[in-house]
């Protein structure tokens, strides 16, 4: 009787068990990897694909990314590695694309419309696509016909080294659909992510791509001898940067004192894992962009980003002096020190 018993609940269990949520996430980096994990904290089976088939052989044999956060350990029941693009999306309800900016045209070339038809598509990408400088949401709708309900946008301040690390975290989804938004946020919120939704697509996305700009000028300021009280004020005035640029593109009632704004142009330009401070820092210190890239061996998207925001301030006529500095430094190469002595006047 009582192994029958036992035998009828299990099977009412396992007819009432929610099925796990379908999710793929594109790229193979770190904030790649540590999406994975806190999608593995929840009912979620997830298809990886990585551009390196190494590193996927590398993950399915140990259950860890060997060249990012290899101390992060990968569910082997709910993480499946993939070579093939179209058949890790192909089955999947929600997409994220974890890759460099400069790389996503690139990383998405196999895919056609249809493939992503009727997926909601997640840009955890903090960047501007640099061929027509276009945000990755932008770019989506454009080249591929996802529509502005079908897509988010993850930011907040969330370094990938300190969710490998399980320490508390806070994350906003960004999407024109509220619905959209709570089902991205169910997928990630976990004991150590607390996750909030908005509907200011276009100032939570830009403002993820401005921070890294400003955190690259914190890194030239520091790598000049620079000390704390000078980046407080840089930083202070980059958020008063940021407000002038947003308000002409795209005027709304925001607050940017929220941690989605401020709060990740804090810990961008503060941290010790902030790979856009360390480049800045080495560029303040002489190196010059390509051998600071070299031994980074990450990518930066300050660099790529300021280009693209660097022709929007001027087309929209936008005073951005911190902006103008780190673009004349990277990409007409004049001195970290004479430019950021020019900065220090415009400062208050």
């Amino acid at each position: 009787m009582n192994k029958l018993f036992r035998r009828i609940i299990g099977k009412r269990k396992k007819r009432t068990e929610t099925p796990p949520t379908r999710v793929a996430v594109i790229g193979g980096g770190s904030w790649a990897t540590a999406i994975v994990k806190m999608l593995s904290e929840n009912n979620n089976r997830i298809n990886w694909w990585l551009r390196n088939r190494e590193a996927v052989k590398h993950i399915q044999k140990y259950r860890h990314n060997p060249d990012y956060l290899s101390g992060v350990q990968i569910h082997k029941a709910k993480v499946k590695p993939h070579e093939n693009l179209k058949e890790a999306i192909k089955e999947a309800d929600f997409v994220f694309i974890v890759v460099p900016a400069a790389f996503v045209q690139d990383a998405l070339a196999s895919l056609t419309p249809a493939d992503l038809a009727g997926k909601v598509i997640i840009s955890a990408v903090k960047g501007i696509i640099p061929n027509g400088h276009l945000l990755v949401t932008e770019y989506l709708e454009k080249n591929y016909g996802v529509l502005s309900h079908q897509t988010a946008v993850v930011a907040g301040p969330c370094h990938a080294e300190e969710v490998a690390l399980e320490k508390q975290s806070y994350l906003t989804i960004a999407s024109e659909d509220k619905t959209t938004a709570q089902k991205v946020a169910q997928l990630l919120a976990c004991r150590y992510i607390k996750v909030a939704t908005s509907a200011d697509v276009v100032g939570i996305e830009f403002c993820a791509v401005m921070k890294n700009i400003i955190a690259v000028a914190a890194g030239i300021t520091h790598g000049l001898n620079y000390g704390d009280n000078f980046q407080a004020v840089l930083v202070s005035n980059a958020m008063q940067e940021i407000n002038r640029f947003l308000t002409r593109l795209n005027p709304l009632q925001r607050d940017l004192n929220g941690s989605a704004y401020l709060g990740d142009l804090l810990v961008t330009t503060y941290s010790q894992f902030s790979r856009n401070r360390t480049f800045g820092n080495m560029i303040g210190r002489g190196y010059t962009v390509k051998s600071a890239q070299m031994e980074m061996n990450m990518i930066a998207e300050g660099y790529y980003a300021v280009h693209g925001i660097y022709d929007m301030m001027s087309e929209l006529q936008v005073d951005m002096p911190i902006t103008k500095a780190v673009y004349k430094i990277l990409y007409e190469k004049v001195s970290p020190m004479l430019e950021i002595s020019i900065l220090r006047d415009r400062l208050f």
